[in-house]
């Protein structure tokens, strides 16, 4: 008997996993955000937290259907935007997950999911918390991707408005983790 999965088929793009780290695949354009979000690593293990159990996506404005409640490699998630039937689904898998290390030093907490059939792009994008030397706290965005069809193609300006759309909802998102916001 198989395991019925929230989403269906295999990640489809090149390049999995290199939004830790590695350089995207070619023909994909990459956009990197970084945004200040406070000191401290009580700030970074609530941002971390948030990260981690998907609560940044939900403060987006997202509807968020999971295969499990904690971020953990190979769950898969559907996030959905818009209204009513207007409503845009798109299934990922989570291809990596760093957790917060012990101790007081700098470092990142955070995952990264691909795109699975039927999401609007094809790619990847990883959510990071980083706390540097000097205690500042950090929400690092990495995306790369590509349409995943002619109708997003021919539709490629608002596509990518609505990309920096969520982009900023995700820093807003973060921003209220920080602060304890509820």
């Amino acid at each position: 008997m198989t395991e019925r999965r929230l989403a269906q088929g295999e990640l489809n793009y090149p390049g999995i996993g290199s939004t830790q780290g590695g350089m995207p695949p070619a023909g994909f354009p990459c956009l990197v955000t970084q945004t200040y979000l406070g000191e401290g690593h009580a700030t970074y293990r609530r941002v971390a937290r948030g990260i981690l159990s998907w609560e940044l996506q939900r403060r987006s404005g997202l509807r968020v259907r999971t295969e499990s409640d904690a971020v953990v490699p190979g769950a898969r998630v559907v996030s959905g935007f818009g209204v009513g039937p207007f409503r845009i689904n798109a299934p990922c898998e989570v291809v990596w997950v760093r957790q917060p290390a012990p101790g007081a030093g700098p470092q990142s907490a955070g995952f990264a999911y691909g795109t699975l059939p039927g999401h609007p792009e094809r790619g990847e994008e990883a959510f990071e918390v980083v706390i540097d030397e000097q205690q500042r706290v950090f929400l690092k965005i990495t995306a790369f991707s590509r349409h995943s069809n002619w109708f997003y193609t021919a539709g490629g300006l608002l596509a990518r408005a609505a990309q920096r759309h969520i982009t900023s909802r995700y820093i807003e998102g973060a921003r209220q983790l920080a602060t304890g916001e509820s």
